[in-house]
Protein backbone atom coordinates (compact mmCIF):
# COMPACT_ATOMS: atom_id res chain seq x y z
CA UNK A 1 0.00 0.00 0.00
CA UNK A 2 2.81 2.48 0.59
CA UNK A 3 3.84 2.38 -2.90
CA UNK A 4 0.86 3.32 -3.98
CA UNK A 5 1.36 7.07 -4.96
CA UNK A 6 -2.01 9.97 -4.95
CA UNK A 7 -2.27 12.97 -6.79
CA UNK A 8 -4.89 15.38 -8.34
CA UNK A 9 -5.79 16.52 -11.58
CA UNK A 10 -8.49 18.93 -13.44
CA UNK A 11 -10.99 17.51 -15.48
CA UNK A 12 -12.87 20.40 -18.10
CA UNK A 13 -16.11 18.79 -17.36
CA UNK A 14 -16.81 21.60 -14.32
CA UNK A 15 -13.07 22.33 -13.89
CA UNK A 16 -13.51 19.41 -10.81
CA UNK A 17 -10.08 18.52 -8.93
CA UNK A 18 -10.09 14.82 -9.26
CA UNK A 19 -7.76 12.87 -6.82
CA UNK A 20 -6.39 9.56 -8.47
CA UNK A 21 -4.45 7.01 -6.98
CA UNK A 22 -1.74 4.97 -8.98
CA UNK A 23 0.49 2.36 -9.12
CA UNK A 24 3.38 0.84 -11.97
CA UNK A 25 4.27 2.26 -14.78
CA UNK A 26 4.34 1.88 -18.38
CA UNK A 27 2.17 2.39 -21.51
CA UNK A 28 -0.23 -0.86 -20.46
CA UNK A 29 -2.49 0.93 -18.23
CA UNK A 30 -5.45 0.06 -16.25
CA UNK A 31 -8.54 2.55 -14.83
CA UNK A 32 -10.56 1.31 -11.99
CA UNK A 33 -13.94 3.02 -11.68
CA UNK A 34 -15.73 2.37 -8.20
CA UNK A 35 -19.01 2.07 -7.05
CA UNK A 36 -21.29 2.87 -3.95
CA UNK A 37 -20.22 3.08 -1.23
CA UNK A 38 -16.56 2.47 -2.49
CA UNK A 39 -13.93 4.91 -3.30
CA UNK A 40 -10.31 4.12 -4.87
CA UNK A 41 -9.23 2.35 -1.91
CA UNK A 42 -11.74 -0.61 -3.06
CA UNK A 43 -9.67 -1.48 -5.59
CA UNK A 44 -6.39 -1.40 -3.50
CA UNK A 45 -6.02 -5.37 -3.90
CA UNK A 46 -6.13 -5.21 -7.83
CA UNK A 47 -4.33 -2.65 -8.27
CA UNK A 48 -0.85 -4.10 -6.77
CA UNK A 49 -1.59 -7.50 -8.29
CA UNK A 50 -1.88 -5.61 -12.22
CA UNK A 51 1.16 -3.04 -10.76
CA UNK A 52 3.25 -6.77 -9.99
CA UNK A 53 2.27 -8.09 -13.52
CA UNK A 54 3.16 -5.01 -15.15
CA UNK A 55 1.01 -2.63 -15.89
CA UNK A 56 -0.02 1.20 -14.72
CA UNK A 57 -2.88 1.18 -12.25
CA UNK A 58 -5.10 4.05 -11.71
CA UNK A 59 -7.89 4.55 -8.87
CA UNK A 60 -9.41 7.71 -9.18
CA UNK A 61 -12.09 8.80 -6.53
CA UNK A 62 -15.01 9.92 -8.89
CA UNK A 63 -16.22 13.03 -8.61
CA UNK A 64 -18.21 13.50 -5.48
CA UNK A 65 -16.21 10.63 -3.89
CA UNK A 66 -13.53 10.68 -1.09
CA UNK A 67 -10.44 13.01 -1.69
CA UNK A 68 -12.11 14.50 -5.45
CA UNK A 69 -13.96 17.73 -5.27
CA UNK A 70 -18.09 17.37 -5.54
CA UNK A 71 -20.42 18.12 -8.45
CA UNK A 72 -20.39 21.81 -9.11
CA UNK A 73 -23.70 21.55 -9.84
CA UNK A 74 -25.47 18.56 -8.04
CA UNK A 75 -28.60 18.40 -9.48
CA UNK A 76 -28.28 18.50 -13.21
CA UNK A 77 -24.89 15.33 -12.73
CA UNK A 78 -25.29 12.73 -14.75
CA UNK A 79 -23.47 9.52 -15.81
CA UNK A 80 -21.91 11.59 -18.40
CA UNK A 81 -19.87 13.30 -16.01
CA UNK A 82 -18.13 10.79 -15.01
CA UNK A 83 -17.68 9.64 -18.79
CA UNK A 84 -15.83 13.24 -18.97
CA UNK A 85 -13.85 12.44 -15.96
CA UNK A 86 -12.33 9.44 -17.41
CA UNK A 87 -11.49 11.68 -20.68
CA UNK A 88 -9.56 13.83 -18.30
CA UNK A 89 -7.82 11.26 -16.44
CA UNK A 90 -5.98 9.53 -19.94
CA UNK A 91 -5.84 12.78 -21.26
CA UNK A 92 -3.88 14.33 -18.32
CA UNK A 93 -1.90 11.70 -17.85
CA UNK A 94 -1.09 11.69 -21.58
CA UNK A 95 -2.49 7.81 -21.52
CA UNK A 96 -3.93 7.12 -25.12
CA UNK A 97 -5.63 3.92 -24.49
CA UNK A 98 -6.57 1.63 -21.33
CA UNK A 99 -7.91 -1.08 -20.08
CA UNK A 100 -11.04 -0.12 -17.75
CA UNK A 101 -12.32 -2.06 -14.69
CA UNK A 102 -15.74 -1.46 -13.46
CA UNK A 103 -17.39 -2.17 -10.59
CA UNK A 104 -21.42 -1.90 -9.09
CA UNK A 105 -22.60 1.78 -10.82
CA UNK A 106 -18.63 2.00 -11.95
CA UNK A 107 -19.47 -0.25 -14.92
CA UNK A 108 -21.69 2.21 -16.46
CA UNK A 109 -19.77 4.86 -17.19
CA UNK A 110 -17.13 2.63 -18.26
CA UNK A 111 -19.46 0.88 -20.75
CA UNK A 112 -20.55 4.44 -21.91
CA UNK A 113 -16.67 5.69 -22.27
CA UNK A 114 -16.49 2.75 -24.90
CA UNK A 115 -19.53 3.84 -26.71
CA UNK A 116 -18.85 6.94 -27.00
CA UNK A 117 -14.90 6.70 -27.20
CA UNK A 118 -14.01 3.54 -28.96
CA UNK A 119 -10.58 3.92 -30.11
CA UNK A 120 -9.23 4.57 -26.01
CA UNK A 121 -10.48 1.33 -24.82
CA UNK A 122 -8.45 -1.81 -24.91
CA UNK A 123 -10.75 -3.91 -23.09
CA UNK A 124 -13.51 -3.99 -20.32
CA UNK A 125 -13.73 -5.68 -17.21
CA UNK A 126 -17.18 -5.14 -15.38
CA UNK A 127 -17.27 -7.17 -11.98
CA UNK A 128 -20.99 -7.68 -11.28
CA UNK A 129 -23.14 -5.29 -13.91
CA UNK A 130 -23.53 -6.69 -17.02
CA UNK A 131 -24.33 -4.13 -20.30
CA UNK A 132 -27.94 -3.49 -20.41
CA UNK A 133 -29.75 -0.60 -23.02
CA UNK A 134 -31.21 1.88 -20.93
CA UNK A 135 -34.22 1.75 -19.32
CA UNK A 136 -35.70 3.59 -16.76
CA UNK A 137 -38.47 1.29 -15.47
CA UNK A 138 -36.91 -1.67 -15.33
CA UNK A 139 -37.00 -2.21 -11.64
CA UNK A 140 -40.49 -0.46 -11.32
CA UNK A 141 -42.01 -3.59 -10.05
CA UNK A 142 -39.80 -4.38 -6.90
CA UNK A 143 -41.50 -3.09 -3.45
CA UNK A 144 -41.38 0.01 -2.28
CA UNK A 145 -39.06 -0.98 0.32
CA UNK A 146 -36.29 -1.30 -2.48
CA UNK A 147 -33.16 0.49 -1.34
CA UNK A 148 -32.83 2.36 -4.65
CA UNK A 149 -36.30 3.54 -4.52
CA UNK A 150 -36.05 4.49 -1.37
CA UNK A 151 -33.20 6.74 -1.97
CA UNK A 152 -34.45 8.08 -4.97
CA UNK A 153 -37.29 9.94 -2.19
CA UNK A 154 -35.69 13.37 -1.28
CA UNK A 155 -34.85 13.56 1.51
CA UNK A 156 -35.54 10.02 2.73
CA UNK A 157 -31.66 8.32 2.98
CA UNK A 158 -30.81 11.92 4.14
CA UNK A 159 -33.32 11.62 7.26
CA UNK A 160 -32.55 7.98 7.51
CA UNK A 161 -28.43 8.71 7.94
CA UNK A 162 -28.75 11.90 9.96
CA UNK A 163 -29.46 9.10 13.13
CA UNK A 164 -25.96 8.03 12.71
CA UNK A 165 -22.19 8.58 12.66
CA UNK A 166 -20.17 8.22 9.50
CA UNK A 167 -18.72 4.87 10.41
CA UNK A 168 -21.92 3.50 11.33
CA UNK A 169 -23.36 4.08 7.87
CA UNK A 170 -20.51 3.13 5.92
CA UNK A 171 -20.54 -0.32 8.37
CA UNK A 172 -24.53 -1.10 7.86
CA UNK A 173 -24.29 -0.62 4.12
CA UNK A 174 -20.86 -2.81 3.59
CA UNK A 175 -22.97 -5.15 5.83
CA UNK A 176 -26.37 -5.16 4.19
CA UNK A 177 -24.52 -5.41 0.38
CA UNK A 178 -23.02 -8.01 1.43
CA UNK A 179 -25.91 -10.27 1.77
CA UNK A 180 -27.25 -12.33 -1.03
CA UNK A 181 -30.77 -10.80 -0.71
CA UNK A 182 -31.93 -7.80 -2.27
CA UNK A 183 -32.43 -5.13 0.47
CA UNK A 184 -35.96 -4.64 0.59
CA UNK A 185 -37.03 -2.40 3.69
CA UNK A 186 -40.47 -3.04 5.59
CA UNK A 187 -42.79 -0.46 5.26
CA UNK A 188 -42.50 0.67 9.03
CA UNK A 189 -38.18 0.70 8.91
CA UNK A 190 -35.56 2.29 6.97
CA UNK A 191 -33.11 1.19 5.08
CA UNK A 192 -30.44 1.66 7.89
CA UNK A 193 -32.77 -0.61 10.22
CA UNK A 194 -32.03 -3.56 8.35
CA UNK A 195 -28.70 -3.82 9.95
CA UNK A 196 -28.63 -4.66 13.45
CA UNK A 197 -26.23 -3.12 15.45
CA UNK A 198 -24.58 -5.93 16.91
CA UNK A 199 -24.12 -7.77 13.37
CA UNK A 200 -19.92 -8.39 12.79
CA UNK A 201 -18.52 -6.96 9.73
CA UNK A 202 -17.71 -9.16 6.73
CA UNK A 203 -14.50 -11.02 7.47
CA UNK A 204 -12.70 -9.60 4.85
CA UNK A 205 -13.25 -6.32 5.83
CA UNK A 206 -11.61 -5.10 8.57
CA UNK A 207 -12.06 -2.23 11.24
CA UNK A 208 -9.08 -0.49 9.22
CA UNK A 209 -10.60 -0.79 5.98
CA UNK A 210 -13.90 0.79 7.50
CA UNK A 211 -11.63 3.35 9.50
CA UNK A 212 -10.84 4.38 6.10
CA UNK A 213 -13.73 4.76 4.08
CA UNK A 214 -15.29 6.52 7.25
CA UNK A 215 -12.52 9.12 7.00
CA UNK A 216 -12.87 9.94 3.15
CA UNK A 217 -16.58 10.02 3.98
CA UNK A 218 -16.61 12.57 6.66
CA UNK A 219 -15.36 14.25 3.80
CA UNK A 220 -17.40 14.15 0.98
CA UNK A 221 -20.51 13.53 2.63
CA UNK A 222 -23.17 11.18 1.40
CA UNK A 223 -25.07 13.87 -0.68
CA UNK A 224 -22.83 14.32 -3.51
CA UNK A 225 -21.85 10.45 -3.94
CA UNK A 226 -25.61 9.25 -3.99
CA UNK A 227 -26.96 12.08 -6.27
CA UNK A 228 -25.80 10.28 -10.08
CA UNK A 229 -26.37 6.67 -8.96
CA UNK A 230 -29.81 7.10 -7.05
CA UNK A 231 -31.19 10.61 -7.82
CA UNK A 232 -30.35 12.03 -10.74
CA UNK A 233 -31.85 11.93 -13.96
CA UNK A 234 -30.30 9.25 -16.53
CA UNK A 235 -29.55 11.49 -19.24
CA UNK A 236 -26.74 9.28 -20.73
CA UNK A 237 -29.99 7.41 -22.11
CA UNK A 238 -30.36 8.86 -25.65
CA UNK A 239 -27.08 7.35 -26.77
CA UNK A 240 -27.99 5.09 -29.90
CA UNK A 241 -24.89 3.49 -30.72
CA UNK A 242 -25.32 0.26 -27.89
CA UNK A 243 -22.45 -1.94 -29.93
CA UNK A 244 -19.92 -1.75 -27.70
CA UNK A 245 -16.50 -2.98 -29.78
CA UNK A 246 -14.15 -3.96 -27.11
CA UNK A 247 -13.25 -7.42 -25.55
CA UNK A 248 -15.75 -7.39 -22.46
CA UNK A 249 -14.88 -10.14 -19.54
CA UNK A 250 -17.84 -9.66 -17.35
CA UNK A 251 -17.83 -11.77 -13.44
CA UNK A 252 -20.48 -12.28 -11.39
CA UNK A 253 -20.85 -13.50 -7.97
CA UNK A 254 -23.29 -16.37 -7.40
CA UNK A 255 -24.29 -14.28 -4.02
CA UNK A 256 -24.12 -11.19 -5.00
CA UNK A 257 -28.09 -9.52 -4.63
CA UNK A 258 -27.71 -7.40 -7.95
CA UNK A 259 -27.93 -11.09 -9.58
CA UNK A 260 -31.75 -11.55 -8.20
CA UNK A 261 -32.28 -8.06 -9.38
CA UNK A 262 -35.68 -8.85 -12.08
CA UNK A 263 -34.30 -10.71 -15.25
CA UNK A 264 -30.60 -10.00 -14.46
CA UNK A 265 -29.56 -13.72 -14.28
CA UNK A 266 -31.87 -15.15 -16.76
CA UNK A 267 -30.40 -12.04 -19.13
CA UNK A 268 -26.61 -13.60 -18.24
CA UNK A 269 -27.18 -16.95 -18.32
CA UNK A 270 -29.05 -16.88 -22.31
CA UNK A 271 -26.19 -14.68 -23.71
CA UNK A 272 -28.47 -11.74 -24.97
CA UNK A 273 -25.61 -9.54 -24.08
CA UNK A 274 -24.06 -11.14 -27.06
CA UNK A 275 -26.34 -8.80 -29.13
CA UNK A 276 -24.70 -5.61 -27.52
CA UNK A 277 -21.54 -7.20 -26.86
CA UNK A 278 -19.53 -9.04 -29.67
CA UNK A 279 -16.14 -10.07 -27.89
CA UNK A 280 -17.78 -11.63 -24.55
CA UNK A 281 -16.70 -13.75 -21.60
CA UNK A 282 -18.29 -14.52 -19.00
CA UNK A 283 -17.11 -16.07 -15.29
CA UNK A 284 -19.11 -16.61 -12.25
CA UNK A 285 -17.48 -16.71 -8.76
CA UNK A 286 -19.92 -19.30 -6.54
CA UNK A 287 -19.02 -17.59 -3.48
CA UNK A 288 -18.60 -13.68 -4.69
CA UNK A 289 -20.72 -11.39 -3.33
CA UNK A 290 -21.77 -7.97 -4.56
CA UNK A 291 -17.66 -6.70 -3.04
CA UNK A 292 -16.21 -9.65 -4.40
CA UNK A 293 -12.81 -7.79 -5.21
CA UNK A 294 -12.38 -7.24 -2.15
CA UNK A 295 -13.72 -10.33 -0.64
CA UNK A 296 -12.16 -12.41 -3.11
CA UNK A 297 -9.02 -10.44 -4.10
CA UNK A 298 -6.83 -13.55 -5.52
CA UNK A 299 -9.59 -15.26 -7.69
CA UNK A 300 -10.54 -11.40 -8.91
CA UNK A 301 -7.08 -10.67 -9.47
CA UNK A 302 -6.11 -13.78 -11.47
CA UNK A 303 -9.35 -13.19 -13.66
CA UNK A 304 -8.18 -9.48 -14.61
CA UNK A 305 -4.64 -10.48 -14.60
CA UNK A 306 -5.70 -13.24 -16.88
CA UNK A 307 -7.99 -10.69 -19.35
CA UNK A 308 -5.19 -8.45 -19.89
CA UNK A 309 -2.49 -10.84 -20.98
CA UNK A 310 -4.97 -11.86 -23.68
CA UNK A 311 -5.99 -8.70 -25.08
CA UNK A 312 -2.54 -6.33 -24.75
Amino acid sequence: MDQIQHKYIYSDSGGVKLHIAEIGTGSKVVVFIHGFPEIWYSWRHQMIAVAKAGYRAISPDLRGYGLSHPHPNLQNASFNDFVQDILAILDSLNIHKAFLVGKDFGSWPVYLFSLTHPERVSGIISLGVPFLPPNPQRYKDLPEGFYISRWKEAGRAEADFSRFDVKTIVRNIYILFSRSEIPIAKKDEEIMDMVDSSTPLPPWFTNEDLATYATLYENSGFDSPMQVPYKGLRKESVITNLKIEAPVLLVMGGKDYFLKFPGIEEYVKSGKMREYVGDLEVKFLADGTHFMQEQLPEQVNQLIVSFLSQHI
